[in-house]
């Protein structure tokens, strides 16, 4: 009787100690699943254009790994991995939404560059035409050849903000966009105080 319970029992131990190790398993679909999407977070540029959904995304890996590292330090029996699933689609949801941040930014940005692009391409062309009736005189000659100059360097910068823009790069677009709206805006305004300076020197005169 004695030999019957005892393989009994340790075919109950050995059952058990094969349940528990079953259940011990950390969640190797949920941890992939969640490394992926910060991947493709990451691949969006989320970093440079969701930080703050970024970082909670980041911080929620790093929950994730410590959640797991302290189950493993513990004994096999021990261990649960309950919570580390949980955090793994917790950690999953945050990069899908850093991501999902990321492209939305983005596009906000294109937009905002096409937009620059066109207002710095219109100016460009008044600034022309204004340029063309710019007083001229005794001692304007050089000033109206540096503002051609400057017209040139803009259609450069425009043609390398549209560069740029084809290429998804998207930070150096629009600092090529501004400044040649910039550019072309001080331009113009000079030429602008210029012929109202020749107007109220004629008024004057007269």
């Amino acid at each position: 009787m004695r030999t019957k319970s005892t393989k009994a029992l340790t075919l109950l131990l050995g059952t058990l100690a094969a349940s528990a190790a079953a259940c011990a398993a950390p969640p190797t679909t949920e941890i992939d699943s969640a490394t992926a999407a910060i991947k493709a977070a990451i691949a969006a540029e989320a970093p440079s254009y969701a930080p703050d959904a970024y970082q909670t995304a980041q911080a929620a890996q790093e929950a994730l790994a410590s959640e797991v590292a302290a189950q493993q330090s513990r004994f096999s029996l021990m261990r649960s991995y309950d919570r580390a699933t949980e955090l793994a689609a917790e950690a999953k949801t945050a990069a899908d939404g850093a991501q999902q941040a990321a492209t939305a930014e983005k596009e906000r940005v294109r937009l905002e560059t096409t937009q620059l692009l066109a207002d710095a391409r219109q100016s460009l062309e008044e600034t022309k035409a204004l340029l063309e009736q710019a007083p001229r005189g005794k001692g304007t000659q050089a000033d109206i050849a540096a503002m051609k100059a400057d017209l040139t360097v803009v259609e450069t910068s425009l043609t390398e903000a549209d560069a740029a823009l084809a290429a998804s790069d998207l930070s150096t677009a629009k600092a090529k966009a501004q400044a040649a709206l910039n550019a072309t805006t001080k331009v113009k305004t000079a030429v602008e105080q210029a012929q109202a300076m020749r107007a109220a020197g004629t008024r004057g005169r007269s």
